[in-house]
């Protein structure tokens, strides 16, 4: 069974419940769009700490909520998702969401990157957002 991570870089541990519920429906995620996983780390941290990440290796100087490394070798996925809970709690308010669905939004955006997805040309976030959406109902069904 692939392993799959939650670790805290500069923040308190946050709330985050069902979290068996959520790393088996990455693994399903996975498993649907055809990929082999064989271990991701999920790593929350502050703005601060991943504008620095963003600065060091893509270049880029400004505030993400996401940032996905794919460390794979061979056919197994292997992959370090850093997210910003300060990123992800503005981004529920400005969505009107809240901050658990914004939250596993972006957890499964980052693993729909490993899958292959992009997210640059119009059509890529229209698709991107279609495959979200889909996975976070799946997930929610699963809940309710």
């Amino acid at each position: 069974m692939a392993l799959i991570r939650f670790n805290y870089a500069d923040v308190p541990p946050i709330s985050l419940s069902r979290k068996k519920l959520i790393k088996d429906h990455i693994r399903e995620i996975f498993l649907k769009e055809g990929k082999q996983l064989r271990s991701l780390s999920f790593i929350f941290c502050s703005d601060q700490y991943l504008i620095e990440i963003n600065k060091t290796f893509l270049k880029h100087d400004f505030y993400t909520d996401i940032i996905t490394f794919d460390l794979s070798e061979g056919e197994e996925t292997v992959g370090e998702i850093y997210i910003s809970v300060e990123r992800v709690k503005e981004n529920a308010v400005d969505h009107s969401s809240s901050f658990t669905d914004e939250l596993l939004r972006v957890i499964f955006h980052g693993a729909l990157h490993l899958c292959g997805y992009r997210d640059k040309k119009k059509s890529e976030i229209t698709t991107m957002r279609e495959k979200e959406d889909y996975y976070l109902q799946t997930f929610q069904k699963k809940t309710s």
